[in-house]
C-alpha cells in the first residue's frame, strides 16, 4: 500500500483527494498539506480551504505548515509517506522538501504538457481558442512544469464552456487518471518520460484587470475571452449610462459583471447587424452589444452591488439611455 502525503488548496483539488482517500486497497493518505484559513467574504472571516474541510471530513490529519520553514522537512519525515501528491497546492516546493520522501512528488496539472505550463492552464488554453486539452501527471521538479511525464489524458473542450465548467470536469477525470498513475508507478509499471525541449506556451495568471472585455475585437475572440475569465476572476467591463442633456450630462459609470454571453445567431433577422463596438440594443427579451464583427448576446450578468440577473431583465430595470455602452 502506498502511503501518500497530499498536498491541495481549492475545489479542484478535492476530487483527487477522495477518490486516493477512498482507494483503500492501494493507498493510505497518511496526511493532507493545505494552505492555512484565509480571509473570505464580506466579513472577511478566517475560512479553511476546500481541501482541509474534505480532509476533515475524511479524518485526516491537517498540516497547515509553511514548506519554508527550517521544522518542514523534519514534520514530513514524521508523516510516513513514501510520496508526495500535489494537486494546485498554491506553493512552491524547494529542492530540499522535493528530496525528502523516498519516492519523490507527483503532480497533477490541467493541460498536455508541455503546453501550457504555468497558473492559469483551462483559461489561457479556452482564451486562444484551442479545441483540446487534457491531464498530466508528472514527476515535481524545481523547474516549472517540467518534470518527466507518467500519464496524459486527453479531452475536447466544449465550444460553450468556461474555464469553471471545464476544469470541474478535467479535475474529476484527473483524479482516476492520477489514481491510475501512481498505482502503475508504485508496482513499477511506469517508466517517466522526459517533456520535450522547445518554446511552449506558458498559462500566466489572469488578473482583474485581463479580465476587462475588449469589444474592439472579434466577437468569436470576446465570447472566449469571457469563457476563459468565469467565474475567475470574472469577466467585467465599464458600463457607460449618460443621463440629462447639455450642462446637467451626467455619466453614470460603473462596473458590470458578464456571467454569460454567446455570439448572436448572424441569421436571426432581430439581432442588430451595424452596432459599433461596446454599444448596446436592447429588446424585451435581449439584449446585445457590438464587437468588431458581429453582435455578443448578453445573457447573465451582475451590477455592481447587485445580485446575478438575467441580461434582459436587467436591462429593463436599468433605465438605460440611448448612449449607453459597454467599455
Amino acid at each position: 500500500m502506498l502511503k501518500i502525503l497530499f498536498a491541495g488548496t481549492p475545489e479542484t483539488a478535492v476530487p483527487s483527494l477522495r477518490k486516493l482517500a477512498q482507494d483503500k486497497e492501494h493507498f493510505e493518505v497518511v496526511a493532507v498539506l493545505t494552505r492555512p484559513d484565509a480571509p473570505t467574504g464580506r466579513g472577511r472571516k478566517l475560512q479553511p480551504s476546500a481541501v482541509k474541510r474534505a480532509a476533515l471530513e475524511l479524518g485526516l490529519p491537517v498540516i497547515e505548515s509553511n514548506p519554508r520553514e527550517e521544522t518542514f522537512v523534519t514534520e514530513l519525515a514524521a508523516t510516513g509517506a513514501q510520496i508526495g501528491v500535489v494537486v494546485a497546492y498554491g506553493n512552491i516546493l524547494r529542492q530540499n522538501v522535493l528530496d525528502a520522501l523516498p519516492m519523490g512528488w507527483v503532480n497533477l496539472h490541467f493541460s498536455l504538457l508541455p503546453e501550457w505550463r504555468g497558473a492559469a492552464p483551462v483559461q489561457r488554453a479556452i482564451w486562444a481558442g484551442d479545441s483540446v486539452t487534457g491531464t498530466t501527471v508528472f514527476q515535481l521538479t524545481r523547474g516549472m512544469d517540467e518534470g518527466p511525464i507518467l500519464a496524459q489524458s486527453t479531452e475536447e473542450i466544449g465550444a460553450h464552456e468556461t474555464s469553471g465548467e471545464l476544469l470541474s470536469r478535467l479535475a474529476d477525470d484527473g483524479s482516476m487518471l492520477l489514481a491510475a498513475a501512481l498505482e502503475a508507478l508504485a508496482e513499477g509499471r511506469l517508466s517517466p518520460v522526459e517533456q520535450p525541449q522547445g518554446t511552449f506556451n506558458i498559462a500566466r495568471k489572469i488578473t482583474t484587470e485581463d479580465a476587462a472585455v475588449r469589444f474592439d475585437a472579434p466577437v468569436f475572440a470576446v465570447d472566449r475571452q469571457i469563457r476563459a475569465c468565469t467565474p475567475n476572476p470574472g469577466a467585467w467591463a465599464m458600463l457607460h449610462n449618460t443621463s440629462g442633456e447639455g450642462d446637467d450630462t451626467e455619466d453614470k459609470s460603473a462596473v458590470l459583471h458578464i456571467l454569460k454571453a454567446a455570439p448572436a445567431d448572424t441569421e436571426d433577422t432581430h439581432v442588430p447587424s451595424d452596432l459599433k463596438p461596446g454599444e448596446l440594443a436592447v429588446s424585451k427579451h435581449h439584449i446585445w452589444v457590438g464587437t468588431m464583427t458581429s453582435a455578443l448576446e448578453l445573457l447573465e450578468v451582475k451590477a455592481q452591488g447587485k445580485k446575478a440577473m438575467v441580461a434582459a431583465d436587467w436591462a429593463r430595470g436599468a433605465h438605460l439611455s440611448e448612449t449607453a455602452h459597454l467599455g
